[in-house]
């Protein structure tokens, strides 16, 4: 789903400076601090950020909210939408930040929720602060009182959705989640939080169609970007991910129904110290889920543990995996100009289904090494060809 023959980026740029012009007299402009939002980070902007998002959604013009610079202390806020307006511009250019008691998000499932929007950008230089080290904390302690945590920013079935230039510092939970949605675009993105924070996805897509994901930045505790089941047409291009877990699709096989991930394209990725590289992964479980068409292209590795793995026995413990078998499909997977270093001996692993093997899996100048030594492969029930350079020797 990669759009061509133009300048993306640089449209946008101009369209972001076209609308956020205050002598543009199609655009309705609102401040929050017009609304009674304090840049001190110490009371409460909640309320006037709702006010700000209901003034802008019930206006039938195209609107543009603007958080100008300072610090913004705001609790979990959802926007609802439906809106009169068929394009909103929210510019955040200060820091956005949680409540110091991380019970006050933590038992919320998202920060920033947007729900049934369309046409929505989030644009500018700022950063929303999650404060989620002491929640961290609290999980690490092994105590029953912590609450899970929330997604920092959350689009749910919504459309023509563009997030550009944002910072997403210390989630609780995941970063950013795209939801049921379809034409969304993420560029110049920076996702921090430490490697050992818990369940800190830097951007998850499910039941997505059409997303790009582009110039982004991702150091995190979890999966850099992780794919769920029901994607399709996903364009990833020019992401930098470590610390974190790497690219992963999956984990599959939840549940028996489940709808298939297809026609995904990585690109032009580079990997420092993760744990995994590119990875496609399923619950050893029955499922009528599937992928296929995926196109990972020209990644480099460095020091990853698992640079190319495919891994459709995983069951945590053994416990609710009968019979140890994934039902998951997975086909017609491409890795090509693939280099770097893997941590472990075993550098390209394919542990596939012994009920579904992998099929069409194609290996094209692949060049991994172990400690500047000769690295290895591992292949169970896959089925594929190798073409050109691949290192370690192939076992397809």
């Amino acid at each position: 789903m990669k759009l061509s023959g133009c300048n993306l980026p640089g449209i946008i740029v101009m369209v972001f400076v076209m609308l956020s012009s205050s002598s543009t007299s199609a655009i309705t402009n609102f401040n929050v601090l017009n609304f009674g939002a304090i840049p001190t980070g110490r009371t409460d902007s909640a309320d006037s950020f709702l006010k700000a998002w209901n003034a802008a959604c019930g206006t039938a013009d195209s609107t543009f909210i603007y958080v100008p610079k300072g610090r913004y202390l705001v609790g979990p806020l959802a926007f609802k939408g439906q809106c009169k307006s068929s394009q909103i511009i929210i510019r955040i250019d200060g820091t956005i930040v949680a409540p110091l008691d991380y019970g006050v998000l933590g038992k919320s499932n998202n920060w920033f929720s947007f729900e049934d929007v369309s046409g929505v950008s989030i644009i500018g230089r700022g950063t929303f602060d999650a404060k989620g080290p002491s929640l961290w904390a609290c999980k690490a302690s092994n105590s029953n009182s912590c609450p899970s945590g929330a997604t920092t920013l959350s689009f749910t079935k919504s459309n023509n959705i563009r997030i550009n230039g944002l910072t997403s510092l210390n989630s609780q939970m995941f970063h950013i989640v795209i939801n049921g949605c379809q034409n969304v675009h993420l560029e110049g993105v920076k996702i921090v939080a430490a490697g050992n924070s818990p369940n800190t996805d830097g951007i998850h897509v499910q039941l997505s169609r059409n997303v790009e994901i582009l110039s982004t930045s991702i150091k995190t505790g979890d999966d850099c970007i992780s794919i769920g089941s029901g994607t399709e047409n996903l364009w990833i291009e020019q992401v930098t991910c470590g610390p974190g877990h790497g690219i992963s699709i999956g984990s599959l096989a939840k549940d028996l129904e489940e709808e298939g991930v297809q026609n995904v394209t990585v690109k032009k990725t580079i990997f420092s110290n993760t744990q995994n590289g590119l990875r496609i992964k399923s619950w050893a479980r029955p499922s009528n889920g599937y992928v296929q068409g995926i196109r990972f292209i020209d990644s480099v590795m460095k020091n990853v543990q698992n640079p190319i793995v495919i891994d459709q026995n995983y069951c945590p413990r053994n416990e609710n995996c009968p019979g140890q078998v994934s039902g998951i499909k997975i086909n017609d997977i491409v890795y090509e100009d693939i280099r770097g270093t893997s941590s472990t001996p075993i550098a390209i692993k394919f542990d596939c289904s012994v009920k579904n093997p992998c099929t069409e899996i194609k290996l094209q100048n692949v060049n991994l090494t172990y400690l500047n030594k000769t690295a290895q492969s591992f292949c169970s029930n896959v089925v594929g060809k190798a073409i050109d350079l691949v290192r370690p020797n192939s076992c397809l």
